[in-house]
């Protein structure tokens, strides 16, 4: 299709799944493009024109500002947050955020077009403050007067991979296999190689255009599909079509789901959270007829996506690994939290005997067991939060190699004793560098 790339288009969340290949396709395309995200990771941050700001904290004056300096023709909103969490708020993204953007929009003295990202399905069946927020946002879009555009994505599959869709990666690499009644539900997915062009379409129209205006589309394939046939279209790519499977209890995932709660107050965006299992259990779906009608484009279908190509080995690596790193970081917490807590309240004694055994000054012996107790704790605890997880694994990487290197001088035979304590060491400082190297998340 033919877009007139004159406008310059503001995209807001342009870190995240969406955001970040909707910025690099519309720069493709020739337009020109400013995004704008919370925080970049170094990979995403591909331009000088990305720029890192605290939107959802920004009055509606600096918002307005950075359309009116900008010279802003059209506002991409991709931003959106799971559910309640240390620094998210799914009111304050997905309403009140909403309400002071459109206020910019106006303050702005400029003729803008904003394009919203939202959900699909019907109002009557938001259940969480995920969907009600942002159900919300699309009221107040729709009461504004701006000239506006709602997209409603279905189950969004794009060729990088995080939150949900990674999850459903790593279930089709695995041997799981989902409840009955979960994988029955409905799941139209779409490409984001389709919602681009969509958004390149609406950019391009003139702001009198009325085709574009007031638009709310479904942004998905036609034809109906459900989450278990979307991950079989993910096994047939991973070559695990005929693996066995191990059939997934469904409390299974109400209790992933709990953890998954716990784990986002420490930090971890668990993509296996009780809003997500929620609206997992809801369905995607919707009508895309209009969007279709409207924009001339024929989305690309799931089947004929995954179809274009096997998965390679580091699509299969990921997907195994996705589901294993959570365990992985869980089990380092524990293993040093416990190991610290056992020396210092429920071995002390034997602890301390060990160092008394190997002629260590008496008067060195408490506060040495005491000390490194707690350090054994301490590193657990900055292993469990998100922010501290890598500082944390550094310092019981070198803990461990002091560890080692201290008992080669001052009491070799440990290294030879029954258990092998020692010699255990080694792959646990191999397991914390792995988890090191794969803590990204995007």
């Amino acid at each position: 299709m033919n877009e007139d790339t004159s406008r310059k288009i503001l995209v807001l969340g342009a870190s995240g799944l969406i955001g970040r290949f909707v910025t690099d396709d519309l720069r493709a395309r020739g337009f020109a493009v400013i995004g704008v995200a919370r925080r970049f990771a170094s990979s995403p941050q591909s331009s000088a024109l990305d720029l890192a700001m605290p939107l959802v904290s920004m009055d509606a004056g600096a918002l307005a500002r950075l359309i009116g300096d900008r010279r802003i023709d059209v506002v991409v909103n991709c931003l959106g947050v799971l559910q309640d969490a240390p620094g998210h708020d799914v009111g304050a993204v997905h309403r009140d955020f909403v309400a002071r953007l459109l206020r910019a929009v106006g303050d702005s003295g400029r003729a803008v077009r904003l394009i919203h990202i939202s959900i699909p399905g019907a109002e009557r069946d938001d259940r969480t403050a995920f969907s009600r927020t942002k159900r919300e946002a699309e009221r107040l879009i729709a009461a504004s007067g701006v000239a506006y555009a709602i997209l409603r994505p279905g189950f969004v599959v794009a060729p990088s991979a995080y939150g949900g869709s990674a999850m459903l990666r790593a279930l089709a690499a695995l041997p799981i296999q989902l409840p009955v009644a979960e994988s029955a539900r409905p799941f139209q997915p779409v490409m984001v190689e389709d919602i681009a062009p969509t958004i390149a379409w609406l950019a391009g129209r003139a702001i009198g255009d009325q085709t574009a205006n007031a638009a709310v589309w479904d942004v998905m394939q036609p034809q109906p599909v459900t989450l278990g046939g979307v991950i079989e279209q993910f096994r047939r790519s991973f070559g695990t079509t005929d693996g066995p499977r191990i059939p997934l209890p469904a409390f299974m995932l109400d209790l992933g789901a709990g953890l998954g709660d716990i784990a986002s107050w420490l930090g971890w965006m668990s993509p296996m959270r009780s809003t997500a299992i929620a609206e997992l259990r809801r369905g995607v779906s919707g009508d895309p007829s209009a969007w279709m009608a409207v924009t001339g484009i024929v989305p690309t279908t799931l089947a004929q996506a995954i179809g274009l190509r096997s998965a390679t080995i580091q699509d299969k690596w990921f997907a195994r690994l996705f589901l294993i790193k959570a365990l992985v970081i869980a089990s380092l917490s524990v293993f040093w939290i416990v190991s610290g807590f056992i020396a210092l309240f429920v071995s002390y004694r034997a602890a301390a005997a060990i160092l008394s055994a190997h002629a260590f000054p008496p008067s060195l012996v408490a506060p040495v067991t005491i000390l490194t107790s707690l350090m054994d704790m301490s590193i657990g605890v900055l292993i469990s939060f998100r922010r501290t997880c890598a500082a944390g694994l550094i310092a019981g990487i070198v803990a461990s190699l002091g560890y080692m290197g201290g008992a080669a001088i001052l009491a070799p035979d440990l290294w030879i004793e029954p258990l092998g304590a020692l010699v255990k060491t080694g792959p646990a400082i191999v397991l914390m560098l792995v988890a090191l190297l794969t803590l990204d998340n995007r």
